[in-house]
């Protein structure tokens, strides 16, 4: 059986496919759109998942939506009315796509798959909430688990909790917007000047800056804590039908400071920082509540988590601190590109009642996305007049990637299946030595393009993970989803943050063999087993999908290493008239 899960229309669209419960491929569209976060039906995504298990449309069982958009049509205009006249702009905005184009979606899906195909599958709609949970338990390798869901906002739902025994799932409590802590932390990251729905993590990296001297500002004024684990937000500062603005005059009034209109420009001040740090903590306390809560409702040991929130690594971390629950497992594709996957599993185990087998690596290190063939790189590279040492050897490859990494050399590394979520996991991403004082500097402004504040991951062999950090060897991390303090074992500067923190990846061979064997070769030749890792981007662009990305950003960055599976590339060998090429529209069609 193979069943397609769809998310799309609002933003992070995705596909995943399945055959007989297992997770055959998934992707973002915007890793082949080049659109961050785009919105847009995945017909590349859908494209590259039939064409990786070799079959057709047609040969799919059932395409899954992950929402019921008449539900949320439904709250839509409930909140618009509720608030008239305020919010008309965003009114009149809004309605003209929902009516032409949105309140048709099985149409709009249907024409859209007749595209691929003139034979088209069964159509079936998830609930939102319901497609997080679904890919957080059923992801996940327990049997039985706690599952918590929060984000923005579902249909109605912003937070959600569950119970998940075998192949059942069930809810078992509910908060409705508009009091919801994902726009509640969206709320803030407008107001200091990042872009919603995008910069959320920029506004947790920029926390530990500050101090968070506004906790009792916010609890006071603007959210309220129920005994339940429950919270309500104070809606005379807050006005979610104002688009990206998303708060009142009085919430200016109370904080006393402008709304941030530029990131790139105005600087920030001390006031940003304490109240990103006040925001974080009050976050957290909201987080811990709601796992009390769903502890004492369950009574399970195992945590399974989903939706943006749960990409939260900071709460996430005190989560783990806290020792409510004794396993926490988070679905790496937290947000709404995960609810494509979430849909295809609640399909399958909930609407067809198929049995299910624990795996604990069902989501096979996330490791779900594209790969591309040698012979394919190097016509490419040979098409394009490029410098490379192609490598027979793995272990010769691995040799020299070191050494480079030693010598101080920004490394982009990609290798094997393309990542599926947010993170860069070591088969797209960008590689140093943490040993390095500059190199988080380095990267930041010279590859990445970004904030010069923002933190970089280590990934560590999961065999040396307690020797660096507070981590025990027992608990997974592979997926970069915790932060923990890091020990003083070995100067670590460019993974640690400004409050000895750092966004833990521990790789482990049965989970990403490749990337591990190249870890390993690192730690021979240094005796460090830690290695820098970000994903394989510049700012505002996706990360990179295919060889033709990955060069492009190679060759107008600084980055010194370019490795494209066995053939490696030195900036210092190429022509200077290659560096000034946009090479994903030179070399699409060939």
């Amino acid at each position: 059986m193979y069943v397609l899960g769809l998310s799309c229309f609002f933003h992070d669209s995705s596909a995943a496919l399945l055959r007989d419960g297992v997770i055959v491929a998934a992707s973002e569209e915007e890793r082949f759109s080049r659109k961050k976060h785009d919105q847009a039906f995945p017909m590349q995504s859908i494209e590259f998942c039939l064409s990786f298990a070799g079959i057709t449309l047609d040969q799919v069982d059932a395409v899954v939506f992950y929402d019921k958009p008449l539900l949320k049509f439904d709250r839509l205009l409930e909140t618009y009315f509720s608030r008239a006249p305020f919010g008309l702009k965003s009114f009149l905005k809004a309605m003209p796509i929902w009516l032409k184009e949105k309140i048709y979606f099985k149409k709009l899906i249907r024409d859209s798959l007749k595209k691929i195909s003139k034979i088209t599958p069964s159509l079936y709609f998830s609930e939102h909430h319901l497609s997080h949970a679904a890919s957080a338990f059923y992801a996940s390798p327990y049997d039985e688990a706690a599952v918590l869901c929060i984000d923005g906002v579902g249909e109605w739902a912003t937070t959600s909790g569950w119970i998940g025994k075998g192949s059942d799932l069930k809810p078992l409590f509910e908060i409705h917007f508009p009091h919801s802590l994902g726009l509640f932390y969206s709320a803030f990251t407008g107001y200091l000047g990042f872009q919603v729905n995008s910069g959320e993590y920029k506004m947790m990296g920029l926390a530990p800056y500050g101090k968070p001297i506004y906790i009792d500002l916010i609890i006071n004024n603007l959210i309220h804590f129920n005994n339940d684990g429950s919270f309500q937000l104070n809606l005379d500062y807050f006005d979610f039908t104002k688009d990206s603005e998303m708060i009142t005059d009085k919430f200016i009034e109370l904080f006393k400071n402008p709304r941030r209109s530029n990131e790139d420009i105005a600087e920030f001040t001390q006031f940003h920082k304490d109240l990103a740090a006040s925001v974080q903590a009050v976050t957290e306390i909201a987080v811990l509540k709601l796992a009390r809560q769903i502890k004492l409702l369950t009574g399970l040991d195992n945590l399974t988590m989903a939706g943006g929130v749960a990409l939260n690594c900071v709460a996430n971390g005190k989560l783990k601190e806290s020792g409510i629950f004794k396993n926490i497992w988070i679905q790496p594709a937290s947000g709404d590109s995960g609810g494509a996957l979430g849909a295809a599993l609640a399909y399958y185990f909930l609407e067809k009642k198929s049995s299910r087998v624990i795996d604990p690596n069902f989501q096979q290190g996330s490791l779900l996305g594209p790969s591309f063939k040698s012979e394919h790189i190097k016509l490419l590279l040979d098409h394009a007049g490029v410098v490379y040492h192609e490598t027979i050897s793995e272990e010769v490859l691995n040799e020299l990637i070191s050494e480079e990494i030693i010598k101080g050399s920004v490394i982009g590394l990609f290798q094997g299946r393309m990542e599926f979520g947010p993170r860069a996991l070591g088969s797209r991403s960008i590689i140093g030595d943490p040993r390095f004082s500059n190199m988080q500097s380095i990267m930041n402004l010279k590859i990445k393009k970004r904030e010069s504040f923002r933190p970089f991951a280590p990934a560590i062999l999961k065999e040396f993970v307690s020797d660096y950090f507070y981590w025990e060897k027992s608990t997974a991390s592979p997926y970069m989803l915790f932060t923990t303090q890091v020990k003083n074992t070995l100067p670590l500067p460019a993974i640690t943050h400004v409050d000895g923190s750092a966004r833990l990846q521990v790789v482990d061979e049965n989970i990403h063999p490749r990337f591990h064997r190249l870890i390993k070769t690192f730690y021979k030749k240094s005796g460090c087993p830690v290695i820098i890792n970000t994903s394989f981007n510049v700012r505002g662009e996706p990360i990179v999908a295919r060889p033709l990305e990955a060069i492009n950003c190679f060759m107008t960055t600084e980055m010194d290493v370019l490795v494209l599976e066995n053939f490696l590339l030195k900036k210092t060998e190429q022509k200077s008239e290659l560096f000034n090429i946009d090479w994903v529209s030179a070399y699409a069609r060939d």
